[in-house]
Formats: C-alpha cells, structure tokens, sequence
C-alpha cells in the first residue's frame, strides 16, 4: 500500500474515531492524575472489577437512548420499560420457581420462558413508542414520556409499589456473578455492544436508522421506509431497556416500580458525552462504551476520596460541556493538529 494510501486511511479513522480517541486520552490523564492520589487504592483489581460491576445497567439502558437519539428521536421510558420487564420476569418466577427441582431441566426452562416473557414486554413497549411515534406523528419526547408515565403507573398498580425478590441462582448470578474474574453482566454489556456495533455499521437497517436521523425527509425522497425505521429502531430500544431491566433485578435481587430512575438523564449524558449527536444522524458505539468507563472512573476515584456523589455528577455535567465544546467543529485532535507533525515528516520523506 503507498504511503499517501495510509495516511488517507489513518486520517479518515483519526476523523471516524476522534470522540472515542478524544475520551481515551482523557481517560488515561484522568487515571494518571487520580493513580498520583490514591495510588494503589484506585490502581488495583478490585477498582476495575467494581467499575466493570457498576457500568452494565447504565451502559445497556445507554444503548437504548443512543438508538433513539440516532433516529432523531428520543426515549425517556426506557427505565419505566427497563422497570416493568424486570417484574413481569419476577412474577413469572414466583409462580413457576416452586415447579421442578432446582438444577432439573424444567426448572431451568422456567426461568428463560420468564426472561422471555419480559423481553417480549419490553418490545411490545417499544413498538408502542414507534407506533405512536412513526404512524401517529407524536414527537417522540411527548409519546415515550406518556409511555413512561403508562408503565409506571401500570406496574405500581399492579405490583402496590412492593418489592419482588428472592430469585434463583442463575438469574442473581447474571447481575452478581463472574467468569475468570470478569462480571457476567459485564460481558453481557460488551456482547450487546458489538451486537448494536454490528446492526448499525454493517446493516442496511443501521444505515436506514443513520439517514433518517439525518434528515427524515431526504430519507424519505430517497425510498426508506421512514415509519418502519422507526418502528424497529424503538423496538430495538425497548428490548435492550428490558436487558438493562434484567441485569438490574439480577444485581439487587429484587425488582421494583422505581429502580434506577436517576439513570435516565445519566443515560442521555452518556450517549451525548460519547459523541451520539443529541439531534441524530452521527454516533458511534465506541464513543458511548468510552464515555461510560470514563464516568465511572471519576465515581469510583471520589468515592475512594469520600467526596459527594452530587460532586460526581457536577463533575460530570462539567465533562460534558467541555468535551462537547471540544469536540465542536472537527474534534480535539484535528483542533490540535497532532498529526499535522506526522504528515509533514512523511511528505519530506516522499519528497526529500
């Protein structure tokens, strides 16, 4: 391959990946400050594992947000939908647990018929908000904030607002357990975020979901299904809020009508601080899982430090605007111009 060859391949992934690389830098001056601090309290396996622990919910239920925020849209009933998936699978099993030995065949067919069961409520949800959205012509702010409001008033009155718990083991070892040192719900979270990787970068539904985001009326012109998009792409969303349902009543126990609402707005700052673009159309995959273990980071560190959670999210919020403002116009590092020195040098060595 010629040398003009690979600088043209290495600038456009400077350009496809400046958010992500942006963020890794960050988060590699972030763990270099705070490693100076705290030392070996925040430089241990016990700190990764529990960022790794803590990063699941929040970064599956991100990827929900991030599918609706690259339509054009937006999701605000994804923990309302993550909530109800999590009690239908826990009324499922308080019925069915008592049938079967535990570790028969039966038994375990129970439990992924509950799971089922929920995730088949979570996209019924989803399909819902597309409806209401793409057939009806609600904006999506007012239909998925009636959706939220919906399934949480229905699982408060069906539930009274009580807690349902005591699972069995493999579901609790979902949100609690771990493979060679590594949380399950962990590889969980990976697994979905090569799985959306793969829809929306080599799809042609990824691509559809990526121009209707763009500009839906030259999506449209151009013979997209515009209304069907947005049916799946919520559909999409519905189910991978149930899987953050999931992980969540598997890490506490429990599952209730009003866990995890602090991570709705968290879930939008996440998608926006990995690069998804608030009014659609850009984003990837990469820059949300960079921005997520970036945030964690800067929890766990001023948690070892006992400063306030409500300082982590000021912290946070700051973050936010400031790479935005960064990353504003063509990114940090063509802002900076770090491979200018690099393009230079080989143009001398083309052209001594």
């Amino acid at each position: 391959m010629k040398p003009s060859a690979n600088r043209s391949l290495i600038s456009r992934f400077v350009r496809e990946n400046a958010t992500t690389m942006t963020l890794a830098t960050i988060f590699m001056a972030v763990l270099a400050v705070f490693g100076l601090i705290l030392g070996d309290r925040l430089l241990s396996v016990g700190t990764f594992q529990s960022i790794a622990f803590q990063t699941p919910e929040l970064g599956i239920l991100g990827l929900a947000m991030m599918l609706a925020l690259l339509s054009g849209g937006l999701n605000l009933s994804i923990i309302s939908t993550a909530n109800l998936c999590a009690l239908t699978i826990a009324s499922v099993l308080q019925f069915t647990i008592p049938w079967g030995d535990a570790g028969s065949v039966l038994w375990l067919t129970w439990q992924v018929g509950a799971v089922a069961a929920g995730l088949a409520v979570a996209i019924l949800i989803g399909l819902l908000n597309g409806f209401i959205i793409a057939y009806l012509g609600v904006s999506p702010i007012l239909a998925t904030l009636g959706t939220m409001i919906a399934c949480k008033g229905l699982a408060i009155g069906l539930t009274r607002g009580n807690v349902l718990s005591g699972f069995p083991d493999p579901i609790v070892a979902i949100g609690n357990g771990t493979y060679l040192g590594v949380p399950l719900a962990f590889l969980l979270f990976v697994a979905l975020c090569v799985f959306v990787s793969v829809v929306l970068r080599r799809s042609s539904f990824g691509q559809k979901v990526y121009l209707v985001g763009a500009n839906e009326k030259a999506a449209q012109f151009s013979g997209i299904h515009v209304k069907r998009v947005l049916l799946l792409t919520y559909a999409l969303s519905g189910a991978l809020a149930g899987c953050g349902g999931l992980v969540m009543m598997a890490r506490f126990n429990s599952a209730n009508a009003s866990y995890g609402e602090s991570f709705l707005l968290i879930s939008i700052l996440a998608a926006v601080l990995g690069g998804i673009n608030p009014y659609g159309g850009t984003g990837k995959v990469s820059g949300l899982f960079a921005a997520l273990l970036l945030l964690q980071l800067i929890s766990s560190a001023l948690n070892l430090m006992n400063f306030s959670q409500f300082l982590t999210i000021a912290i946070w919020g700051a973050l936010l605007i400031g790479v935005s403002a960064l990353r504003s116009g063509t990114g940090i590092f063509d802002r900076l111009h770090l491979f200018e020195f690099w393009r230079a040098k080989s143009a001398v060595s083309e052209n001594p």
